[in-house]
């Protein structure tokens, strides 16, 4: 009567009205035991698959940490109903008609796919395995070529120029400069507004020299460019048209250039640090860094840091000849505040604001060092005698601003990377870095910074933890199916689940990041749960084939 009730429930619709209650509920208990291991330790792999994102640090933790908790806490939620709430509300909901798998359309539909490809794989599998082996061995130069970057670039729909001029650049200059570069701008169809800004706010937090530019393009939406228009075209008309000697261009984007100052203090993509004790040394190393990495293909908006050429005012005060008028130190410096920097008179209230009034000189008293030398000195005996009868005045030249770090002197050198990878930009230049320095002098250092150095942190992260996760995963299906066949069918697959990875790689010309290493990762997990949801399928119907041939099958499975 059973096998009779299993032949006809093939064929026919039929109801849960057909079967005692208790059969139904023992249906279903059976179902839910056979199925809800494998589905419990397959989301439990999935969450595992994820761990090494979490294990991350810096700026990658913050991009994908969020993402990866989220996912983590949805599939538990999903690990502890499917052993649990799932089999209650089937027994509870289920009373209903049950249509049989072959006269579902939509399961019909894909079984019609599938069946001939299974059918063709089980009887061509020395074939299909030797496919597999050359699109393995095919992919391998692919991985070997394929160039590495820290985050994929992010089109923001603005550019940010930062033109860097000569230090002792004046005020007056640097606003002349960045006028002119910003009207050519203003001219290019596809620019929609311009802002400039030279040297920083009135803050500590922005050390930016006067030297330093700063100038926000905002784009028009692509649809309103020029016919067969890029933004890498853009870039080289409009880097073509702002060229001013002296000053040297770099571009880039006003959000990726704030995460790299703050996180890094390059404000390029990278950065080779140059430390040591003195800045005159590392100034000449700089510069023989930059002879090295000059024409290095994808490496542009090359610029060293400029650690000498400020120009600066001193005074020197002769004390024999203050003395001889009855001055102090403190009488002469109080008189060369007022006068260039400014003495604060009193404040004026306008309103909730308040405004200090200061008194200086006037700016063509400030300008010309002969009337500096001018500035008249009240003393007690003679008069009013000339600020160079008891000072030195001159114009001298030393660091425009001084960098530390690590408690030692540093100086940069700067650079983009366009049109190649980052990671086979800068082993070219470590590699010219390495032929024209063979040894730097004691006590000077080289560190590479900018995003390479997160790439790089990254990298040796999931170097470790990676192999780390796959021993648990292998743990985990040992745990779950008690066999290490299992465990090996399952990691044999991997390799050719991320082959189709790869080869999107290099078809869609992606550079290997960060983001495509999490992407990896979750293929690893899907790849591992389907790997787990089908063995388990198949071990379910070889046991209920065996069952039907009247074997013994409490121990049989498909691995047995």
């Amino acid at each position: 009567m059973e096998k009779g009730y299993k032949i006809k429930t093939r064929e026919r619709i039929g109801h849960t009205r057909e079967i005692p209650e208790e059969e139904r509920i023992g249906v279903i208990e059976d179902s839910s035991r056979t199925v809800g291991r494998s589905v419990f330790f397959s989301v439990i792999i999935m969450i595992i698959s994820f761990a090494p994102v979490l294990f991350l640090t810096g700026q990658e933790r913050k991009l994908f940490a969020p993402l990866v908790l989220t996912k983590t806490f949805s599939l538990l939620g999903a690990a502890v109903l499917a052993i649990t709430v799932a089999p209650m509300l089937t027994a509870v909901f289920m009373k209903c008609r049950l249509v049989p798998e072959s006269r579902n359309p939509v399961s019909n539909f894909f079984i019609t796919l599938y069946k001939p490809i299974a059918r063709w794989c089980l009887n061509w599998r020395k074939t299909l395995l030797a496919m597999c082996m050359a699109l393995i061995v095919g992919s391998i130069p692919l991985i070997i070529n394929l160039g590495t970057e820290f985050m994929p670039p992010l089109d923001e729909g603005s550019l940010l120029l930062m033109p860097v001029t000569l230090p002792d650049v004046s005020n007056s200059e640097a606003k002349r400069i960045m006028q002119l570069q910003d009207k050519i701008i203003k001219g290019i169809p596809e620019v929609e507004n311009v802002l400039g800004k030279a040297g920083r706010a009135y803050t500590a937090t922005d050390n930016a020299p006067m030297s330093m530019i700063e100038t926000i393009i905002v784009l028009k939406p692509e649809r309103e460019w020029r016919a067969g228009m890029t933004k890498e075209k853009l870039i080289r008309e409009m880097d073509e048209k702002v060229r001013i000697p002296g000053v040297v261009v770099g571009w880039t984007q006003p959000i990726i250039n704030r995460i790299n100052m703050l996180s890094t203090g390059i404000r390029t993509d990278v950065g080779v640090k140059i430390y040591g004790k003195d800045l005159d040394s590392i100034y000449n190393i700089g510069r023989r860094v930059e002879e090295a990495l000059k024409d290095i293909p994808g490496l542009v908006d090359l610029y060293v840091e400029q650690l000498t050429g400020g120009k600066y005012l001193d005074i020197k005060i002769r004390r024999p000849d203050a003395a001889r008028y009855g001055l102090n130190i403190d009488d002469v410096n109080m008189v060369i505040e007022s006068a260039l920097g400014g003495m604060v008179l009193t404040t004026t209230v306008e309103g909730r604001e308040r405004f200090n009034v200061n008194l200086r000189l006037a700016q063509d008293y400030r300008d010309d060092i002969e009337e500096i030398k001018r500035i008249p000195i009240q003393t007690m005996m003679y008069g009013v005698v000339p600020l160079s009868s008891v000072a030195d005045v001159k114009v001298t030249e030393g660091p425009p601003m001084i960098n530390s770090e690590n408690a030692m002197l540093r100086g940069s050198v700067l650079f983009n990377v366009r049109g190649r990878d980052m990671g086979s930009v800068v082993n070219d230049a470590k590699r010219k870095i390495a032929e024209t320095f063979k040894q730097l002098p004691q006590g000077y250092y080289i560190d590479w910074s900018g995003q390479y150095e997160n790439q790089v942190r990254a990298q040796q992260r999931l170097k470790i933890i990676i192999p780390v996760v796959m021993l648990v995963i292998s743990l985990v299906l040992y745990i779950t199916f008690h066999s290490f066949t299992v465990v090996l069918i399952v990691f044999v697959s991997i390799p050719v689940a991320l082959i189709g990875g790869v080869y999107s790689l290099y078809y869609y010309h992606v550079n290997f990041s960060v983001a495509v290493a999490v992407g990896f990762i979750a293929l690893f997990g899907v790849s591992v749960e389907t790997g787990v949801l089908m063995i388990a399928y198949l071990n379910d119907s070889v046991k209920k084939l065996v069952e039907s041939k009247g074997h013994d099958a409490r121990n049989i499975s498909i691995m047995s």
